[in-house]
């Protein structure tokens, strides 16, 4: 595995980071030194995030417990079992908020010091935001389709800084048939780990269109054990679309009324349910801070 590596994109704007599977899209707005310094501080920091994480990373694949939080070392991995523990009395390792708290990492870095209108930190569509007063940010999500709109708009007034989206069709394994599951949370590592669970509960238990395997058959070392993950979902109808989602809506509502997200979209098979004040809006090739398809 290469070392930690940056460049600049095409556009000249946005900063690529990449180490091992951790794979960064990062862009600052501002006076142009403010920018530079910013940029020269996520360079920094991503330097050695990846092989901290390495280090704790026995303790990360276990689960959380809600009585007993762990003391890990590295301000990620702290920042991983922070946003799991609201929600142990599931079954959910710091792993499920590993994006999100890399996200937050190092937009903490960038901000360190700093003056800066906007930022953020995409890390594979789980997101990190900073919104100085009165800005606000475009974020393009996915798993709409059908003609439904595929934009949400986040200002800074309404407290979301982190959006993270979770389903089976994703980079990571989920227990459920989501196709997405998009959370706006407080943090990126909240957001993460929210959308973990809603995607999860959004499923049809034993129906026979659903393919699924062990966990540890697909990555011997996943933090999820035997656990039975899902590899295909066939045709469902619209009411069994519908039921899978309602299943999701309850815990994405109930997660709302605890406070620990501002708000959820859960799309399946063309159907979709929104929890909270999130307005899907039209495309708009005219907007400048879309970023990622999150």
């Amino acid at each position: 595995m290469q070392g930690p590596q940056a460049h600049w994109l095409a556009d000249g704007r946005r900063l690529h980071l990449n180490h091992g599977p951790i794979d960064l899209i990062v862009e600052a707005f501002g006076e142009a030194d403010e920018r530079r310094a910013a940029y020269a501080q996520a360079v920094d920091r991503f330097q050695t995030i990846l092989m901290e994480l390495v280090k704790e990373l026995p303790e990360l694949r276990l689960p959380a417990f809600f009585l007993a939080p762990r003391d890990f070392a590295g301000p990620t991995a702290r920042r991983m079992e922070a946003a799991v523990m609201p929600l142990a009395e599931c079954f959910i390792t710091p792993m499920a908020a590993v994006a999100g708290s890399v996200a937050d990492e190092i937009l903490s870095a960038m901000l360190a010091g700093r003056r800066l209108d906007r930022a953020y930190v995409n890390n594979g569509g789980d997101c990190a935001l900073h919104l100085g007063e009165s800005q606000s940010m475009t974020v393009a999500i996915a798993g709409t389709g059908n003609g439904m709109a595929d934009r949400v708009t986040i200002r800074a007034k309404d407290g979301v800084r982190g959006v993270a989206t979770s389903g089976w069709r994703g980079r990571s394994f989920s227990l459920g048939i989501a196709d997405a599951v998009t959370v706006l949370a407080r943090t990126g590592a909240e957001a993460d780990a929210a959308a973990t669970l809603i995607a999860n509960a959004v499923d049809l238990t034993g129906h026979p269109a659903i393919t699924r395997v062990s966990a540890r058959d697909l990555a011997p070392d996943s933090d999820l054990g035997a656990q039975l993950v899902t590899q295909s979902v066939g045709p469902l109808s619209r009411v069994e679309a519908a039921r899978a989602l309602d299943n999701g809506l309850v815990v994405a509502e109930d997660f709302r009324r605890r406070g620990l997200i501002a708000a959820s979209a859960l799309f399946l098979a063309g159907e979709a349910r929104i929890s909270g004040a999130i307005a899907l809006a039209a495309p708009n090739k005219h907007i400048q801070e879309e970023f990622a398809h999150a």
